[in-house]
């Protein structure tokens, strides 16, 4: 799985969220999903500015890193209903198009609703039916939420740490 950028069809839509391909005009309604600074107490930081996430999205949307050995791929998490952002999915793709490591967040007025498990459930297929084998998340273990939307995303925890978080992951997806 490899290409040289994303594009309109590489959206995923279930039954409660769309997920539009990042472009750098997300960053204004973004900047609002990612303001809440409790937010980062797992995964560190501090809220971005919507100028900040004009920059990061900018070097984002090439879909690729500078060396090309990893694939980039970000969609916003959109409400059908009404097209609303609370959030965003992502996942670098290395190994030749078969392993994929995932990342989701939803601002906090959304979360505790579906919406992370839905969009990581929906891009974990996404993946699969493009040929990666292997998914793997990051997850802090004190992170109860983000182990309950990996578990529905189909994500085993595995006995694996990396700077403090466990690994989680499925194989033999495709």
């Amino acid at each position: 799985m490899t290409r040289s950028g994303q594009d309109a069809d590489d959206r995923i839509v279930t039954s409660r969220v769309e997920l539009t391909p990042l472009t750098v005009e997300d960053a204004a309604d973004m900047a609002e999903v990612l303001a809440g600074e409790e937010l980062y107490s797992f995964i560190g930081g501090s809220p971005p500015t919507e100028e900040a996430l004009r920059t990061r999205y900018a070097k984002q949307v090439a879909g690729h890193s500078d060396d090309g050995s990893q694939d980039w791929y970000n969609w916003i998490i959109r409400r059908r209903a009404d097209g609303r952002a609370v959030g965003y999915v992502q996942a670098t793709v290395v190994g030749g198009g078969r392993h994929a490591e995932i990342a989701w967040v939803v601002g906090l007025p959304w979360q505790g609703q579906g919406y992370a498990s839905e969009a990581a459930r929906a891009l974990v297929g996404w993946l699969g039916a493009r040929g990666v084998s292997r998914v793997s998340a990051h997850v802090h273990p004190d992170h109860h939420a983000s182990m309950a939307v990996a578990r529905r995303a189909g994500l085993q925890p595995a006995e694996e740490f990396d700077e403090g978080e466990r690994l989680w992951t499925a194989s033999g997806i495709a």
